[in-house]
């Protein structure tokens, strides 16, 4: 128990760096719920973890209807990660990273945040909740279904980030895809 919180608070923190630190100064896009509430951040200036936690209400119902042990698990990844994230907004962090090197360190601190919670059957709900729903039924890693979810997410924004940023946030959720998936696999 004392290890799955561990995971939950290090893989909350690691997202959260990941998003203010490397994506947020960028407006890079992440996919899922995390890059529909970055698009409400960026457009209309919402916090992105209440955004992330508002959208995911549809989600969880239906994990509710389907799954209540992954509805549980996830429930408290969602608050955390969520926390973390707009808690974590408030730091500026002067850098002078470029666009191509925020989208990867960013993408590599959010997929290994989201795998390590993941491998605790811990979810940061949204789409990675829907993503773990539908890899418990079809049996396809849960990072490449969030590979895919994400780049539909990502080409949604691409009118209110533009077509520069959304390359390079292509290679953010690559990364986050690449590092969820060797997370979850190394699983211990």
């Amino acid at each position: 128990m004392a290890e799955k919180f561990t995971a939950l608070l290090i893989g909350s923190f690691l997202i959260g760096v990941g998003i203010n630190i490397f994506l947020v100064p960028h407006k890079l896009l992440d996919g899922g719920v995390i890059g529909l509430g970055l698009l409400i951040h960026y457009y209309a200036g919402f916090p992105a973890g209440l955004c992330m936690i508002l959208i995911s209400i549809p989600i969880y119902i239906i994990a509710w209807l389907r799954n209540r042990n992954v509805f549980y698990n996830s429930l408290h990844g969602l608050i955390i990660s969520s926390l973390c994230i707009d808690l974590l907004s408030g730091i500026h962090f002067k850098h002078d990273f470029s666009l191509l090197t925020s989208s990867l360190i960013g993408g590599f601190l959010i997929g290994t945040g989201i795998g390590l919670m993941l491998r605790y059957d811990i979810s940061t709900g949204g789409t990675d909740l829907l993503a773990q729903l539908i890899s418990k039924k079809t049996a396809i890693n849960v990072g490449i279904l969030i590979f895919l979810i994400d780049g539909a997410v990502i080409s949604g924004g691409i009118g209110i980030v533009g077509f520069g940023v959304f390359l390079y946030s292509f290679l953010t959720i690559a990364a986050v895809g690449a590092m969820t998936f060797i997370t979850v696999v190394n699983k211990a």
